[in-house]
């Protein structure tokens, strides 16, 4: 039994590849928390999260007052009991994003800790359904970007053997039907076109705005609502062939257990980073699979497609890369397809030294 003795935590802060704008924000930087664990075998395992541009701080201050003091000196292998550990023990700011994020860097270290211990990838150790996952790309697809480019984009998406494009919604309406109508004539009918709105409308402007985008043929409607407009969602599901995805800003199982129960979803987006880490996104992906919802989960895809890999409902991985400054591999694309790493791990291999160089705050409890 190895017992954690170590918790070291950093931030650093990635500024994005691309301009990126949506309906409700422009993204200037990603503050990433990485935490490393180290057991009394003297073996490490590295975890992670983010934020979009604020709370990186905040994060850090929950794990090295509340968090890493409270799994010292537990073995490391209690993945589920630690989780709940920290659950319950940051139970007045639970549930929310803060906590979630935090809790979410030390469990991803713990599943990497255990997955280079064992020797098995974490692709396999967490399940083992599939070999890749096809990829959509959204770097193309930002609100302030005109038709053109968002065409040019699609196309050459579509000419790597990419699957898919998903292109943000929130101006006119009209005009996003013009934006989209453009790509679609482009691509044709072979090739999945996603919308994303950004949680930017109310209910009857998504319903209209769906009964517009209908005749396009969309994968999905993202994010159409506030994510704690439940009822808002069921309406907008049963108005609109459109399938509605949610999940980006769902910090709890339940959250989607609810979704899920009264239907006001058909693609489930679980984020390890804002669920709270890697146990409890493999809850919301299985119980996905109970109810025959596919799961394409948002964001960090150097971690989520060992994760996609493990089950057998996720179909998609989304292109957004952002971790190439640290890392010194970059994930495996081929045809358009997202293939895990076969290294035990999370099949991230980070550049310690630009890791280090980079670090903006850092700190360590140790038992």
């Amino acid at each position: 039994m190895a017992r954690i003795e170590r918790v070291e935590f950093m931030m650093v802060d990635l500024a994005p590849k691309v301009v990126r704008t949506d309906a409700i924000q422009s993204f200037v930087s990603q503050e990433t928390p990485i935490v490393r664990i180290t057991d009394s075998d003297g073996a490490v395992g590295t975890g992670y999260s983010y934020t979009i541009g604020t709370g990186g701080p905040s994060v850090l201050a929950l794990i090295e007052r509340t968090l890493a003091p409270a799994i010292l000196g537990r073995d490391a292998e209690e993945i589920e009991s630690i989780w709940r550990t920290m659950l319950f023990r940051t139970h007045a700011t639970t549930v929310g994003p803060i906590t979630a994020i935090a809790m979410a860097a030390i469990d991803t270290a713990l599943w990497d800790l255990r997955s280079r211990k064992t020797g098995i990838p974490l692709c396999r150790l967490a399940g083992g359904a599939q070999e890749s996952v096809p990829l959509y790309t959204t770097e193309g697809g930002w609100l302030h970007i005109e038709p053109e480019a968002l065409v040019e984009d699609a196309l050459q998406a579509k000419a790597r053997g990419f699957a898919g494009a998903k292109i943000k919604v929130g101006r006119a309406p009209q005009e996003d039907v013009r934006r989209i109508a453009r790509v679609r004539e482009a691509v044709g009918s072979d090739f999945e076109l996603f919308t994303d709105a950004n949680q930017a409308f109310n209910v009857d402007e998504a319903i209209r705005r769906a009964r517009l985008l209908e005749p396009l043929d969309i994968g999905w409607l993202e994010e159409p609502l506030p994510a704690d407009d439940h009822s808002g969602h069921i309406r907008l599901a049963n108005a609109t062939t459109i399938p509605v995805a949610v999940g980006e800003s769902l910090y709890s199982i339940s959250h989607f257990r609810e979704y899920l129960q009264h239907g006001a979803c058909s693609i489930v987006q679980v984020d390890v980073g804002r669920i709270g880490g890697i146990t409890p996104w493999l809850k919301v992906a299985h119980m996905a699979e109970a109810f025959n919802v596919a799961v394409c989960p948002h964001f960090l895809m150097e971690l989520h497609v060992a994760l996609c890999c493990a089950v057998p409902n996720a179909r998609w991985v989304e292109y957004i890369p952002q971790l190439d400054a640290i890392t010194t591999q970059a994930m495996r694309i081929e045809n358009g397809r997202a293939f895990p790493s076969q290294s035990p791990g999370l099949g991230i291999a980070w550049d310690e030294a630009e890791i280090a160089r980079r670090s903006l705050l850092a700190g360590e409890v140790m038992a």
